[in-house]
């Protein structure tokens, strides 16, 4: 007769095998978690949400129109019925200021998206490609770099004249060298992977080994830049208009009821004071999720 084999007794599995079998939490769950624990980026998410609230609410929170002027109430000092008080023409700074939020924030996120398509696109190129394409295009943006951002908006501006429109593109073009060379150079580091090589071997094409496969695992480096150029953007806004050659009036905006209220700085410092205020606390806000970002989409800083 076959002897039967003795059966061994089943076992509990080990702490090991079990954190192994169990599914792991998942990337943005940790990403979150690690932002929660960042106070100064909560605040930072609290004041843009809140921000982002007031713009599209805003018309429903004004209890003046924004642009009618009343010069039998200019320079009233705040009180119970004008908040923030009004300015030379008699015009409630606290309806200037939301009708601002909305202007600033719009000019900020579509300048940010026309910068970021671009660069990202030339970017890609160029990491990707490398040769004399990637020469030509990072001298390109080498030149736009040596120019300061704003006296380089200034000269678009002069190219284009006045007004919201161009002022986005102008913002939106100074800006694109910054996301091109992070881009190209995130893709210079990842290109020469195993995966990226296997999905070569398979036959992708080029565009869609770069934006299926490299893209995506660069993306937090663009995330973060991405936020922060927004405050970038808000304060190129602000000072295109207190030059006179952003949002042009009767619109409210921050930068331009600055320029327009400097001669006032001594009589009627409230003016002046609200609309800095606002672009203070808006870039700020900008500013610190964007480090908070930086911080939840590197796993090396994530708290265990």
């Amino acid at each position: 007769m076959k002897q039967k084999k003795a059966v061994r007794p089943q076992t509990e599995p080990s702490a090991q095998a079990v954190a192994l079998l169990e599914k792991p939490e998942s990337q943005f769950k940790e990403m979150w978690d690690s932002l929660r624990e960042n106070k100064a980026a909560v605040l930072g998410l609290i004041i843009i949400a809140f921000l982002a609230l007031v713009a599209l609410i805003g018309p429903f929170l004004m209890p003046f129109d924004p642009d009618q002027s009343n010069m039998s109430q200019s320079f009233r000092w705040p009180d119970g019925t004008h908040w923030f008080g009004t300015d030379q023409l008699g015009r409630d700074i606290f309806s200037r200021i939301i009708s601002g939020a909305r202007i600033s924030l719009t000019v900020g996120l579509s300048a940010v998206a026309i910068s970021l398509v671009v660069g990202v696109v030339l970017g890609s190129i160029a990491g990707y490609r490398g040769g004399k394409t990637d020469t030509v295009i990072m001298r390109v943006m080498d030149m736009m770099l040596a120019i300061p951002s704003i006296l380089l908006a200034i000269a678009f501006m002069a190219a284009l004249g006045k007004g919201i429109d161009k002022a986005v593109i102008a913002i939106g073009l100074v800006s694109i060298p910054e996301y091109a060379r992070i881009v190209r150079g995130c893709i210079l580091s990842v290109k020469e992977n195993d995966y990226v090589q296997a999905a070569r071997v398979i036959g992708n094409r080029n565009s869609r080994i770069i934006f299926k496969h490299i893209l995506p695992n660069v993306m937090s480096s663009i995330v973060v830049r991405a936020t922060l150029g927004i405050s970038t953007a808000v304060l190129d806004t602000a000072a295109l208009g207190f030059l006179g050659l952003g949002v042009q009036p009767p619109a409210a905006e921050w930068g331009d009821m600055l320029g327009r209220a400097r001669g006032f700085i001594f009589t009627a410092p409230y003016t002046l004071i609200f609309p800095g205020v606002a672009i203070t606390v808006t870039v700020l806000a900008f500013n610190l999720l964007g480090d908070g970002l930086r911080d939840a989409l590197d796993p090396k800083s994530r708290k265990n």
